[in-house]
């Protein structure tokens, strides 16, 4: 059952070996395992993956996110001092706002000097940490493609600036499948795919479509209410198309079962439920789901283990019930399934 109300961030803490956390993927994406959890019989089975098109049914949708991510970590040096800087968002041409460590080094009007030999100055500060950087003409998309790191985790305990790694890293942090660029992270449930798993779907008689929700820090914003109901989520931008819409509103209509790739796929098409449809278009969502939420558009959800208290997990257990899942994960820790981003999957029937 639901803990006690009002809902405690502690309610969704576990317990979790560090040598449980994916250090580094597969040397195969679909290698991974499987967790089958069934809602309607209260059971936990045990898989692999490569079994995934095997639980859906001809003429499901299955809707995965094609985010691309950038190579959005940089190192820089401002006032004497090295800076990791992380690159969030693009607010207009040259104009970027910035996560960087250690902020306090950091400060308005300062130059901020990269290996590439660009320049930046520090136009702004926001809150936590972050800080906004005026390039001038200077690409800066450009500029990470040349020389930036895949934005890991800071759970992925490795050099971050190890040269040899980095193409490796920036490509397997990155679905197969993505391809519109502008995510600081990776939606990892679509890392399990690949080309041939993407085929034998469509054989199948499985119909795949895209949404994009740009993954923001408001996905990884740690919690640090006591209460869920004090956590505010930041915006993400997401897009539907018109033909996604009308696809996934045709399954509805018709009793087919919609598949959610990820957290991000759930949170991008609940909120573009209105009016009892999917309504196509671009904007951005706040929308926090926790335990008592009633889904609209999503009936089974893919996903991997999240991390303790996260927003993530709160979502998880809203769609799968909270008794069900920390039961999986329990399980999940016993069995030594991998967890985050590099991790083992989840599939919720």
């Amino acid at each position: 059952m639901i803990p006690g109300n009002p809902l405690r961030v502690s309610d969704f803490d576990y317990d979790l070996p560090p040598g449980l956390i994916a250090q580094h993927p597969l040397l195969r994406r679909d290698d991974s395992r499987m967790m089958i959890v069934d809602r309607q019989a209260d059971s936990i089975r045990h898989g692999a993956f490569r079994e995934f098109a095997g639980f859906l049914s001809p003429g499901g949708v299955l809707v995965l996110n094609d985010t691309r991510v950038l190579p959005a970590r940089l190192w820089g040096a401002s006032a004497g001092a090295s800076i990791e800087f992380l690159f969030v968002k693009e607010l207009e041409p040259g104009l970027w706002e910035v996560l960087c460590r250690p902020a306090k080094r950091v400060r308005e009007g300062d130059a901020v000097r990269f290996a590439s030999g660009c320049e930046a100055r520090v136009a702004g500060l926001a809150a936590e940490g972050r800080r906004v950087l005026d390039f001038g003409k200077t690409d800066v998309r450009a500029l990470l493609r040349e020389a930036g790191f895949a934005p890991l985790p800071p759970y992925i305990k490795r050099a971050r600036q190890d040269e040899a790694a980095r193409p490796r890293d920036i490509d397997r942090y990155q679905t197969v499948f993505a391809r519109s660029e502008g995510a600081i992270a990776a939606p990892t449930a679509g890392l399990h795919f690949t080309t041939d798993v993407l085929r034998a779907l469509k054989a199948a008689g499985i119909d795949i479509r895209r949404v994009t929700l740009d993954v923001g820090l408001a996905t990884f914003q740690p919690v640090r209410a006591d209460l869920v109901s004090g956590h505010e989520m930041l915006e993400e931008n997401y897009s539907v198309t018109p033909a996604v819409a009308k696809a996934v509103n045709s399954a509805k209509a018709e009793g087919r079962l919609i598949t959610a790739v990820g957290t991000t796929v759930v949170r991008a098409l609940e909120s573009a439920w209105r009016a009892g449809a999917i309504r196509p278009g671009r904007r951005s969502t706040s929308l926090f789901i926790t335990p008592g939420y009633e889904f609209r558009a999503v009936d089974r959800l893919l996903t991997n283990f999240h991390l303790p208290r996260s927003t993530l997990l709160m979502l998880v257990s809203a769609f799968a019930g909270y008794d069900l899942v920390m039961k999986a994960y329990r399980e999940a820790v016993k069995e030594r399934y991998r967890f985050f981003s590099y991790g083992d999957c989840m599939l919720i029937l």
